[in-house]
């Protein structure tokens, strides 16, 4: 069985060196400091510049779809544990959360694009703070439900002892439950930033594309999602080395913002 096992775990990480392989071996030839320092400049022949545009707008909309989700995640996510429990309502929320995990993203996209830039709520044109709020929602099931299933392994025993002593649900919930969860929902968090962080579709219908790099989240931003979905098809060869590269650094800056977390979270704990 043992052997059995090792064997799955070796067929399941095959597809995951090779897309590191590839990553590496196209993307490295791209990286270079005009490659991080250099706005897109639209070119087809000579200078393509580089993709700090695209760089900083993702860091940009994933960071305020953050600060939008996850609290929100978390909130509904505490009250599903801690107050609703098996209510009709908390089930009811249980069962759109579940919805909303599985909606395409491109819907996302399609309904803040119908909602906020046709309709005109904010501005009648693409903004990158638009572009936030889909990738927010694409977030939220996500954190949500991950969310549940780590404050669900916080023991009764840690509530109950503090019930005891006479402190407030809340108060509990605030100094218990939380830090105690702290490391689980932090890592479920990241994944859901993950996701937000490379998804296209809803990034075209919201902040849409543009070459120059801005940190007004009220106009429209680049992305490296984007650029890599207009790179890739191009028949220059050197615009779709670019897109390896671009493909590169979005993962790179997961897995950095992953192990910042990561040591922030165990940094937490330990203390």
């Amino acid at each position: 069985m043992r052997g059995v096992l090792a064997l799955g775990t070796l067929i399941a990480l095959i597809p995951l060196v090779a897309v590191i392989y590839y990553l590496l071996s196209k993307g490295l030839g791209a990286w270079s400091f005009d490659f991080f320092t250099k706005d897109p400049t639209g070119n087809f022949l000579g200078d393509q510049g580089g993709v700090k545009s695209a760089l900083l707008g993702t860091i940009e909309m994933v960071a305020l779809a953050s600060a939008i989700a996850i609290p929100f995640g978390w909130g509904v996510a505490l009250y599903l544990v801690e107050y609703g429990r098996a209510g009709r309502f908390a089930s009811t929320v249980r069962y759109f959360v579940d919805v909303m995990t599985g909606v395409p993203s491109i819907v996302f996209g399609l309904f803040i694009y119908v909602t906020l830039v046709l309709g005109g709520w904010g501005g009648s044109s693409f903004a990158g703070w638009k572009g936030s709020v889909a990738l927010g929602l694409l977030m939220l099931p996500v954190v949500t439900r991950s969310a549940e299933v780590v404050l669900l392994l916080v023991p009764d025993g840690l509530r109950e002892a503090a019930l005891a002593l006479g402190t407030p649900r809340w108060r509990v919930t605030m100094r218990v439950v939380l830090p105690t969860a702290l490391p689980g929902l932090i890592t479920g968090s990241l994944l859901a930033v993950a996701r937000a962080a490379g998804e296209t579709a809803p990034l075209l219908f919201t902040a849409t594309i543009v070459n120059g790099t801005t940190f007004n989240l009220g106009e429209r931003m680049n992305s490296l999602p984007v650029q890599i979905y207009t790179d890739v098809g191009s028949p220059n060869d050197a615009l779709v080395q670019r897109a390896w590269g671009s493909a590169l650094a979005l993962v790179t800056l997961i897995l950095l913002t992953t192990l910042v977390a990561r040591l922030a979270s165990r940094r937490s704990r330990l203390s």
